[in-house]
């Protein structure tokens, strides 16, 4: 099956960019009320995935920072801890499943390697529920 019908397009993805400030991504973090939110580059590529925690500790390793000072740092210079891994768009529903064992959403790149979207991971579950009570009625 092509996961294509699994996507959520970008347009309907809250995302950030790597030039975004913290500030800018703290507020998008909480308005979505999302732990983490997929982080593209200004030509549209994925970067990786940048999680509250990663927020977190790259906040603690600043020494006097106050909030007025978020708007002067680039996302791009917070570590990350993780990082969700991307998968092409002809990637099969198996790799989806192997990789949601760890990430709460797939981002989706095409042959550019330009972000398109995500698979979530609720929708993969939901995927294989139906599958298995089709097996069921079998």
């Amino acid at each position: 099956m092509n996961i294509l019908f699994f996507l959520t397009p970008k347009n309907e993805v809250a995302h950030v960019t790597n030039t975004n400030t913290l500030r800018q991504v703290l507020e998008k973090m909480e308005y979505h009320r999302y732990s983490s939110i997929p982080m593209l580059d200004k030509a549209g590529r994925y970067v990786g995935t940048i999680t509250e925690g990663d927020l977190l500790w790259g906040i603690q390793k600043e020494i006097g920072i106050n909030r007025k000072d978020y708007e002067n740092i680039p996302v791009s210079k917070i570590p990350r801890k993780t990082n969700n891994l991307a998968v092409n768009v002809n990637a099969e529903v198996e790799d989806l499943i192997n990789m949601a064992v760890n990430q709460n959403f797939v981002p989706v790149i095409d042959d550019n390697d330009i972000f398109i979207g995500i698979v979530k991971r609720s929708d993969i579950i939901q995927y294989c529920f139906r599958k298995m009570k089709e097996n069921e009625n079998k």
